[in-house]
């Protein structure tokens, strides 16, 4: 997610590379990193955090421990608005990690890469409007941005930071419906794919309510409603309302 940011942030211009530093502890992934953006890229993490305006947490939140040292000791001298994408983080042990600094806690999801993700954001007790501007702005270069109040960030969690696990599996169910039916694997794949892109491409550049466009493709006695009418079967929305319920509850284990 850090590597999408960058590419991303880079690609519209909205920092130019020699801006952007970035601490890793691999020594090939450095060298990848300032080969293919030219940023800086540097083992040291303190010397990351010197002077920067901006700081992104994006390590495991089993890593955070690590890091804190070198965080705690750039709050000693400065202050930088700390965003962080780390599941399950909650903003009082970030803001506990920074005394004194603006936090941000923010959960994209992988379409990010492709400049299609969702981002949901919640500010701290010392960030400003103006931190929520720069937030907006860095994570605007991946896709959407939301603002929502922190006790939603782990609903947000279930519903877009996992939903795109649960959009592949439909996907790849629709294309073994599609070979059952005797399409080739690679047409079914593409069939299925392009369907849901436009299906989504539908329903947001025309604001229709989900239901209305199911209403408006089902004719009496057709092929859809005999299709939906399996899939209510087989308990099709229960099992995805079921699945956010259960990928929220994680989110809220991981922060307890």
């Amino acid at each position: 997610m850090g590597e999408a940011l960058i590419s991303r942030l880079i690609s519209l211009k909205t920092f130019p590379a020699e801006a952007i530093a970035v601490g890793d502890p691999s020594a090939a992934r450095r060298q990848f990193l300032v080969e293919t953006y030219g940023v800086q890229a540097l083992a040291d993490n303190q010397a990351v955090l010197a002077n920067a305006e901006v700081v992104l947490v994006a390590v495991k939140p089993q890593a955070f421990a690590k890091v804190v040292p070198d965080l705690q000791a750039a709050a000693g001298q400065q202050t930088s608005l700390l965003l962080s994408i780390m599941a399950g983080t909650p903003l009082a042990t970030l803001e506990a990690a920074v005394p004194g600094w603006p936090v941000v806690r923010a959960m994209p999801n992988t379409p990010a890469t492709v400049g299609a993700g969702m981002t949901a954001i919640a500010s701290g007790q010392h960030a400003t409007a103006d931190h929520l501007q720069q937030a907006r702005t860095i994570f605007e270069a991946v896709g959407d941005v939301v603002e929502v109040p922190e006790n939603l960030i782990n609903a947000v969690t279930g519903l877009s930071g996992s939903g795109p696990g649960y959009v592949a599996i439909m996907i790849e169910a629709l294309a073994d419906g599609g070979v059952a039916a005797g399409l080739p694997r690679a047409i079914a794949l593409q069939l299925a794919i392009q369907t849901v892109k436009g299906t989504a491409t539908l329903l947001q550049e025309t604001d229709l309510h989900p239901a209305v466009l199911k209403d408006r493709v089902t004719s009496p006695g057709g092929t859809t409603i005999a299709g939906i009418a399996q899939l209510e079967a087989g308990n099709l929305r229960a099992a995805l309302i079921s699945a956010v319920r259960a990928a929220c509850d994680r989110a809220d284990e991981l922060g307890s």
